[in-house]
């Protein structure tokens, strides 16, 4: 069966593994980046934003912060890409 389908979001989130993980800072508090959400866009390139907690404790805000232009990083977001599309096309159905 084949439709015409408009999937408007495909996102992962990525747990950055602690040798590559950077502190950043936002309206006046550093922030620990532990997470990256991944987004596929509709032309196929990849978009990626980090996401941490606030290095003095507690929850903080849920604040995005801009990934660094470095090759480790860049390689861990092309490596879950591939294995988010592995993932999905494996896929087994509705539990």
């Amino acid at each position: 069966m084949s439709r015409d389908l408009e999937v408007s979001a495909l996102a992962i989130n990525v747990t950055i593994p602690e040798a590559l993980r950077w502190t950043d800072t936002r309206r006046g508090a550093a922030f620990t980046l532990m997470t990256l959400n991944i987004r596929l866009l509709p032309d196929g390139h990849l978009a990626v934003k980090a996401y941490g907690r606030p290095v003095g404790g507690g929850r903080g805000a849920y604040v995005s912060f801009p990934v660094p232009d470095e090759p480790e990083l860049a390689a861990l977001v092309a490596e879950a890409a591939d294995r988010a599309g592995t993932l999905w096309a494996a896929h087994r159905g509705l539990g």
